[in-house]
Order: structure tokens, then C-alpha cells, then sequence
């Protein structure tokens, strides 16, 4: 910590949590994926490989992909709130207001800190005095009701391609770890690195260990976990839509673009980074609302997150 001197104490303050985030998170990561190793997962390849990365046998290297919107249309934690929504964790008010939300990431195609900040303690409020294992059991039948069909055929792939290298590969992101953990073994993948709720005794006290994994925090994660495995950065890549994630993405060999928003897309092309991008128009202009707000709320939502989104354009 002492190269962190020359910050003022407020930026000190921010760093630190950002590295304490994302020590936490390769921590937990690490212990979802030895829990996960003795799983075996079936998952059908498709096609669009790189023959000459990633490169077979490697075991310096890995390789770290954002989630939302770069492994699965649009927010996790959204999409689990529906499914808390459900199973009536929390009232149709609260719903409106995750219509809202998801209305307004879906036009605007980036991860804004205030959206993210409401997500967040919204979850935060909704899982406070449950039970961790209850989440995890909740997880994967929310997984399977909401987000199985939402994932990108071709991000997967990519990632198989560095499982078939014999590579490990991890999942980044935002999203509660523990449903980031959910989703990583659904898809075969070795573990994930996510915001690390609070809990004692098994049971999740409303507060976070650090702060959410976004933006510098998935950088420090990466990094921590990266010296806990012993892989060389310059060997690994990386995979994500936002800019937000420029961090991450400068820290490994072989960064890439999947699905870029407008800065992302700039950054890469000035970097001679790989772009991919697996949306068609219609898709990338596409709402994907909770079918189960109602059309009240789905309506305020949409024309809510429309017009912000022209007052920023």
C-alpha cells in the first residue's frame, strides 16, 4: 500500500476497497472452483475457433470473460430479481423499480455506477437475514427459468476453445459471486470472480466485503487471482463489452472486445485489440423487460430509460 502515498486520503480510501474487493472475490473464486472440480459438465461446442490461440497446453495461461452482456444478454442481477420477484422475496413496487433498471441498461448499452449502485443495494436489502445456501439452491432454478437461453453461442465458444487448450477459465463480474459461481459451473466453466457479500454463520448480513466488483475491482481481482495460480497476465485474455472493464482488459496479453459499447469499440480499434460481435441490429436495439412486471411498470420503465437515454445522447 505505501506506492498509494501520493493519492489524496479519498482516492486512497477508493483503491484500497477496490483491492480489498477484488482479494476477497479471487478468494472465493478459488474456493468455488476446487468445490466445483469433481463436477462434471456437458456443454455442446459451436463453432468459430482461432487455431492459433489459445495455445495448447499452456497452463501459464487462462482466461477471464466479463458476464453480462459479454457471456449473457443483459444484467444477471437482473434477471435474478425476477426470479426473487417469484418467489415473492419482495413486492411488485420493488419490481417496477428493477423494470426500470433493466429498461434503461438495455437502451443505454453501458453499466452506469449509479444504476449499478441502486442494483446493488437493492440485492443487497432483498437477500439480508437468507441463508447463502438458500441463494445458491435459488440460483440455479433462476438460471435455468431466465438465463440459460440468454447465452451467447459464440462467447461460448471462445470459451470452450481455451477449456479444449486446457485452460482454466473464470467468469468476472459484478453480479453476487455466488450466482456468478451458479452460472460458471452450469456452463463447465472453472469458477468466478464476483462481489463478495457479507455473511456469518451462513446467513448474509446486507453489507459487502469491499466494494462491488466493477471497473479497477475486476482488475485487482484478476491480478490476486492471477499470483494465487501462478499464471503469467501476459499469456492470459481477457473478454468484455465495456469500457468499464479497460482495467481488466490492459492487464492480460490477449484482450478482446465481445459485444463493444461505443468506447470500448474506439479503445480497441486504437489498440489493435480483437472485436467480436455476436449481436444482430435487431437484437442489439432490443428491451429485454421481466415479462412478469406488468404493463404498467414496463411502460413507465421503457419510456423512463428512453428519455434519459436522449438526454445523454
Amino acid at each position: 500500500m505505501a506506492a498509494l502515498g501520493w493519492l489524496t486520503p479519498r482516492r486512497r480510501s477508493a483503491t484500497a476497497r477496490s483491492v480489498l474487493a477484488g482479494e476477497a472475490s479471487a478468494e472465493a473464486a478459488r474456493k468455488s472452483s476446487q468445490d466445483a472440480a469433481s463436477q462434471e459438465a456437458t456443454v455442446q461446442a459451436v463453432a468459430e475457433r482461432e487455431p492459433q490461440f489459445p495455445v495448447l497446453g499452456d497452463d501459464k495461461a487462462a482466461a477471464f470473460f466479463d458476464l453480462d452482456n459479454t457471456v449473457m444478454q443483459g444484467a444477471a442481477l437482473f434477471h435474478f430479481g425476477r426470479g426473487l420477484y417469484k418467489r415473492k422475496f419482495f413486492e411488485t413496487r420493488d419490481l417496477a423499480k428493477f423494470a426500470w433498471q433493466q429498461a434503461w441498461f438495455r437502451l443505454a448499452g453501458v453499466e452506469d455506477p449509479e444504476h449499478m449502485q441502486d442494483a446493488r443495494d437493492s440485492a443487497l436489502s432483498i437477500v439480508k437475514g437468507h441463508r447463502v445456501s438458500e441463494l445458491m439452491s435459488i440460483g440455479e432454478e433462476i438460471y435455468d427459468e431466465y438465463m440459460a437461453e440468454r447465452i451467447w453461442p459464440g462467447t461460448r465458444a471462445l470459451a470452450q476453445a481455451h477449456l479444449d487448450a486446457g485452460q482454466k477459465v473464470w467468469l468476472v463480474t459484478a453480479a453476487p459471486v455466488e450466482i456468478a459461481t451458479v452460472i460458471a459451473r452450469r456452463l463447465g466453466l472453472t469458477g468466478a470472480l464476483g462481489t463478495v457479500a457479507e455473511s456469518m454463520d451462513g446467513v448474509y448480513t446486507g453489507k459487502l466485503v469491499g466494494e462491488p466488483l466493477h471497473g479497477p475491482a475486476k482488475a485487482e481481482a484478476v491480478r490476486a487471482l492471477a499470483m494465487a495460480e501462478g499464471l503469467d497476465l501476459s499469456r492470459c485474455a481477457a473478454y468484455s463489452d465495456s469500457h468499464n472493464d479497460i482495467p481488466m482488459l490492459s492487464l492480460v496479453g490477449h484482450p478482446y472486445a465481445i459485444n463493444p459499447d461505443a468506447k470500448l469499440r474506439k479503445h480497441a480499434r486504437t489498440y489493435d485489440w480483437r472485436l467480436r460481435d455476436y449481436r444482430t441490429a435487431r437484437k442489439a436495439a432490443k428491451v429485454g423487460l421481466p415479462a412478469a412486471a406488468g404493463v404498467g411498470a414496463v411502460a413507465g420503465g421503457t419510456a423512463a430509460a428512453i428519455a434519459l437515454h436522449r438526454r445523454r445522447r
